[in-house]
């Protein structure tokens, strides 16, 4: 009886009938957020910290190296310009210096100290004869201490002029040799990047220098920059996919196996100090067992710049985007041990 009277107080409730669209949206809303929930609860995730930086060289042999020139002097000859490719010991420049003779008067200069030093050899020589005679006269008694000694401190100052003279000949030698060596060499293969000293005209000290050069078959690495939230996480072999400039890239950073146009590094060094930005600085070398190997130079050029996502652990995608959300750090991995880092 109760619901009966209900019935006629509400009759036009009764006579409301939800319409067959709005059923359907909301049969399709249920569906979605049923689906939202289970994708976010047990979809796997790659947590990652991103970082930006450029391409650099591992060994420092391989960066950008300037060329020095060995002597003072004014550029006779170039035998290259910008951009040439050169073998090792090919020529850069032939440096002359201003005076023209000036070889030649080295030349006659150790020459002279050379027969400066036979002659001091000469006298020291016979004068270790005299201390030699004069001691075994001393010994017999058939001599004078004072004799015996002055023999001695003869011997003595004929050894010091023979040093003397040997320190010369030195001396003129390193400064013939620093003026023999006039053209100026490549260390190793490479590129000259650019050439510093001007024209032919242009007067060089010893120590200037004369041109740029970037070595050949160099081990790239990417050196990259990471927040200082995420530095802690980070390891030695980790591994990290790479996204160079001016390369097609579709990048799924949680994803790494769908990623196309990446490429594969390992951590090789975390700096334990920020730079002045804030941020840590982080080297990559190319992971040799990936299936796509780096771009050669002709792409991938030392300056060029590189984006970069350390990957450390694996969650859920719900868990990852709660955090995110609340701008935590990720996961601290477990070591073997099973202690937290």
């Amino acid at each position: 009886m109760l619901h009966e009277r209900h019935q006629i107080h509400f009759v036009a409730l009764a006579g409301v009938q939800l319409p067959r669209p709005m059923r359907t949206i909301a049969f399709l809303i249920i569906i979605m957020s049923t689906a939202v929930a289970v994708f976010l609860s047990v979809t796997p995730w790659v947590q990652t910290s991103p970082g930006v930086g450029s391409v650099t060289a591992l060994n420092p042999d391989d960066l950008a190296q300037e060329i020095n020139a060995f002597v003072t002097g004014r550029i006779q000859k170039w035998y290259i310009r910008d951009g040439d490719h050169v073998k090792v010991n090919d020529p850069i420049a032939k440096i002359v210096d201003n005076d023209p003779q000036l070889i030649e008067r080295l030349q006659a200069e150790r020459r002279q100290v050379r027969a400066q030093l036979s002659a001091a050899e000469a006298v020291a020589a016979t004068a270790r004869i005299d201390a030699e005679r004069t001691e075994e006269l001393f010994s017999e008694e058939l001599a004078a201490r004072r004799d015996y000694e002055q023999a001695k401190i003869k011997l003595q100052e004929r050894l010091a002029a023979v040093a003397e003279a040997a320190a010369k000949l030195t001396r003129a030698d390193v400064n013939l040799s620093r003026q023999s060596v006039q053209i100026v060499r490549a260390p190793r293969d490479g590129i000259i990047l650019r050439v510093n000293a001007g024209d032919t005209s242009t007067f060089v000290s010893v120590g200037d220098s004369i041109a740029t050069f970037v070595p050949d078959n160099v081990e790239r690495v990417a050196e990259m920059f990471i927040d200082g939230r995420d530095v802690s996480l980070v390891r030695k072999g980790d591994k990290v996919r790479l996204q160079f400039e001016g390369w097609p890239v579709v990048q799924f950073s949680g994803w790494p196996s769908v990623a196309i146009g990446t490429f594969g590094g390992i951590v090789v060094a975390v700096d334990p100090s920020a730079q002045t930005n804030g941020r840590f600085r982080v080297l990559v070398k190319e992971n040799p067992n990936d299936l796509n190997p780096w771009p050669d130079n002709d792409y991938v050029r030392f300056g060029s710049k590189v984006r970069g996502w350390i990957q450390l652990e694996k969650v859920i995608v719900g868990y990852e985007l709660w955090r995110l959300f609340n701008n935590f750090p990720p996961d601290f991995r477990t070591r073997v041990d099973g202690s937290e880092q």
